[in-house]
């Protein structure tokens, strides 16, 4: 479900602000799969951001757009020290 308090220019704004941080991925890969790992929001862009992940072995897809964090498909959350 879409949460009704959340816009793209919201959420690019959020993205922005953990832009350099140490974050964690939670990926929804549909079927009640789940990928979890951690990373650092590296790139800003206008329709989409990219995330370099900790393990170098990490295979997966690492640009993301601001309409899958919309849609639920991807949740980003700050790592705290």
């Amino acid at each position: 479900m879409i949460k009704a308090n959340l816009t793209i220019n919201s959420i690019k704004d959020a993205v922005k602000s953990l832009s350099g941080k140490d974050v964690t991925v939670k990926l929804n890969l549909g079927r009640n799969k789940y990928v979890t790992f951690p990373a650092v929001v590296n790139g800003i862009y206008p329709s989409l951001f990219t995330v370099s992940p900790f393990d170098k072995n990490f295979l997966g897809k690492t640009a993301y757009s601001y309409s899958e964090i919309l849609c639920g498909r991807v949740k980003l959350s700050e790592q705290t020290k």
